[in-house]
């Protein structure tokens, strides 16, 4: 992480892709390491994690029972999950225990989105940077946790949360909807192991950028950018799978999201796709 809080200096460990990571003491990079103010830091804990449970998820975001007095401190109810997660996940999948938590540092402008997970199976670093431009998060670092390996989707419900109480910005209702909907249809297309994590979020993010630019609103329009990503990227999309896509991108298409804003919020994920020599514009 690019940021450290009060007190963690030696809270985490720099990566992009870590799964059920030891609740031993972790290390940053120094020169990745800034101080926030607690007036920036958010804690938002699953609700029905238990005390040992709670400590396993502390002591992996690097954060001392002390600390929690200085920073804004909420939760993830399991109610919270299935309001916003409902339509996109059976209910026996979400569950009946709140369990994903999430740190939230709002950074400064021009930093970016910078995401890290522990013990989260389901849902890649790079997916949720990619659902939290969706809902129009900016500039801010990000820890998803759990006890144990979990899926994690209910977290960028508490990210989402936990951003709009620290900037008093407002996320709407459909830009916190659309970006749930993403987090699942990317996370699910990874699930079936045809294509692999970083190519389906490259996929889209390449996608994203010519729906957002072009403004792009059709399912003609839309189906062409996913074969000319698809075909760049070498991998295939199932005709479910388009299907899934053309209904998110229509939906992100509705909403106020700026190209060049994508990019600087994402430079890692989009450096990607020119590092391969793949052009949005073409």
């Amino acid at each position: 992480m690019r940021k450290t809080y009060k007190r963690i200096t030696t809270g985490l460990l720099a990566a992009s892709m870590v799964l059920a990571l030891p609740a031993a003491g972790l290390t940053v990079k120094a020169d990745a390491v800034t101080d926030a103010a607690p007036e920036d830091v958010y804690v938002s804990f699953g609700a029905d994690l238990k005390d040992d449970e709670k400590s396993t998820v502390m002591k992996l975001m690097g954060i001392d029972e002390e600390d929690l007095e200085d920073y804004t401190v909420g939760e993830i109810t399991n109610a919270d999950e299935h309001k916003y997660l409902g339509d996109y996940l059976d209910a026996s999948v979400i569950g009946s225990r709140a369990l994903s938590s999430v740190v939230v540092v709002v950074g400064e402008e021009g930093d970016g989105i910078d995401v890290e997970t522990k013990n989260i199976s389901y849902c890649t670093p790079g997916m949720y940077t990619n659902a939290l431009i969706t809902a129009g998060i900016k500039d801010a670092d990000v820890i998803v946790a759990g006890p144990f390996e979990i899926t994690g989707t209910a977290a960028l419900v508490g990210a989402m949360k936990a951003y709009s109480e620290l900037t008093g910005e407002t996320i709407s209702a459909a830009s916190m909807d659309t970006a749930v909907n993403e987090l699942v249809v990317t996370s699910e297309i990874a699930g079936d192991g045809d294509i692999s994590s970083d190519d389906i979020e490259q996929l889209m993010a390449f996608v994203k950028a010519k729906v957002v630019e072009e403004g792009l609103d059709n399912d003609e329009a839309i189906s062409d950018a996913i074969d000319q990503g698809a075909a760049e990227l070498g991998v295939s999309v199932t005709d479910s799978e388009k299907e899934a896509i053309i209904s998110l991108m229509k939906k992100i298409s509705k909403l106020d999201l700026d190209v060049d804003s994508m990019k600087e919020q994402a430079t890692e994920l989009f450096n990607k796709l020119e590092d391969m020599g793949i052009d949005k514009e073409q």
